[in-house]
């Protein structure tokens, strides 16, 4: 045993907590999300204890038992294989802290054991994946929920009800937007070596088992789509998941179009740093931009939509509102009214938890799911696309004057960077018409195989739709 275990027997999973009740938790994935969210999110709240923790990699364990045993003055045990830290009956919550293809079958194999789970976003690698997930929690009866904590931000719940209220008339489009700098991943001419400390194939999973030619192993695989779902997933499931919320949209939506490429860089990794969503939702389109470059070549600054870097900001009739920054405007840029009011999503988690009622979740395994599978549908368009001209490209969006719009700014923020948008340097993804009852595409078979997603044996998600 590589630290002490908090005594005492577990609770039985049907029961209600009560407020005095102590609910143990076991982390997996301890990087910056797991160590510097989950494991001090946890701790703080009354009763409750992080008495596991989990990965792959023993030195990152080590360094986190060590910092919990300096922090709350306990002990914890360590496991390599998450599974067995799942088998431990003593165990009521798991807080997943995983990379992106690791979250739909840890969460599935912590609901299977009869564990409650918080799972970060974005929920999924892949649509089918999600649902899933979702099919797990239900078949389990466990609570799920999604890391997509603004949906536990009180500012954000209040402007989003006052907009509904009717109060700037009907949504005419919501543009969200993600601006954050990113640097290259480096491109190695040999593979990276793998410390001794790392059971590789487990760190792998249900991803490709591949050398790696970037220069770091960890937080880079979010931008390769072997591991990771890019920027406009990665950060745009936060945007989206607002913007879905607010417009009231239940499903996905009925065609998708994206974008866009990975530029400047010349590095490793595979993902746009550059990218332009259309979502078609019947109640109003969403637009999702991404900039993970600078505002021009030689510059420093990072791109704005309307004086912010990440957002989403919802065009009404009568005016708009940025829904992060809680402030509406009329048309004439009038300010009409602001909101406040922060949150906590752990604490909501862990209400839900004591309750045993799913319902109590602001980010409900659901939801997280239908936010996350319209990302990647954008995904899916750029994925399936070719390098297009500039005419090839107005011509895609000609029927779209806001996509078109859209489309003006990326490539003046290309053309600032000395790219020639002309030669065939952007990528142009197709329309893609979606069966929004059954998360499929119409018509692409292309499509609907990176909808499945791919595994690598023995981790393969199950299919729980039956």
């Amino acid at each position: 045993m590589k630290g002490a275990i908090i005594a005492g027997a577990a609770l039985p999973f049907s029961r209600v907590r009560g407020a005095n009740d102590r609910i143990r938790v076991g982390v997996v994935g301890l990087g910056g999300r797991g160590v510097g969210a989950h494991i001090p999110s946890f701790e703080k709240q009354k009763d409750v204890s992080v008495i596991a923790v989990s990965d792959p990699d023993r030195e990152r364990m080590g360094k986190a038992t060590k910092s919990i045993q300096s922090k709350f003055s306990h002990g914890v045990e360590q496991y390599v294989d998450m599974r067995r830290m799942f088998d431990r009956k003593s165990i009521d919550v798991i807080g997943n802290a995983t990379q992106n293809y690791w979250h739909g079958l840890s969460t599935i194999w912590a609901c299977q054991a009869g564990k409650h789970v918080y799972v970060e976003k974005p929920l999924s690698h892949y649509i089918w994946e999600g649902r899933q997930m979702v099919n797990a929690a239900r078949k389990h009866g466990r609570i799920v929920q999604c890391g997509t904590q603004h949906r536990s931000e009180n500012l954000i719940t209040q402007a989003i009800k006052w907009v509904r209220e009717g109060n700037l008339g009907k949504i005419k489009y919501i543009t969200a937007f993600a601006n954050k700098p990113r640097v290259s991943c480096g491109k190695r001419a040999t593979p990276l070596p793998i410390p001794d400390t790392l059971d590789y194939d487990l760190w792998c999973g249900p991803a490709r088992k591949v050398p790696i030619y970037r220069d770091r192993l960890q937080y880079d695989c979010s931008f390769d789509f072997n591991t990771g779902d890019g920027e406009s997933c990665n950060q745009g499931v936060h945007e989206i998941d607002v913007a879905r919320w607010c417009l009231g949209e239940k499903m996905l939506p009925r065609r998708v179009m994206s974008i866009g490429g990975r530029f400047v860089f010349n590095d490793a990794c595979d993902v746009p740093n550059t990218q332009i969503i259309y979502y078609d939702f019947p109640t109003a389109p969403i637009l999702y931009e991404v900039h993970n470059l600078y505002k021009a070549k030689n510059s420093k600054e990072m791109p704005t939509f309307r004086g912010e870097r990440v957002g989403v900001i919802v065009n009404c009739e009568g005016g708009s509102i940025s829904l992060y920054r809680g402030i509406a405007w009329d048309n004439e840029g009038k300010q009409l009214k602001s909101f406040s009011g922060g949150g906590d999503h752990f604490v909501n988690f862990i209400e839900a938890v004591r309750s045993n009622r799913r319902e109590k979740l602001n980010a409900e395994v659901l939801e997280g799911h239908l936010s996350t599978a319209v990302c990647h549908t954008g995904n899916i368009s750029y994925r399936l696309g070719e390098k297009a001209s500039t005419k090839e490209m107005r011509a895609r969006v000609r029927d779209v004057p806001l996509f078109g719009e859209m489309l003006d700014r990326l490539l003046e923020h290309l053309s600032a960077h000395e790219i020639d948008v002309d030669a065939g340097t952007v990528t142009l993804g197709p329309w893609l018409r979606i069966d929004r009852e059954n998360e499929r595409f119409k018509d692409s078979e292309p499509a609907n195989r990176l909808a499945r997603g791919f595994y690598r044996e023995p981790y393969i998600v199950p299919d729980l739709s039956g």
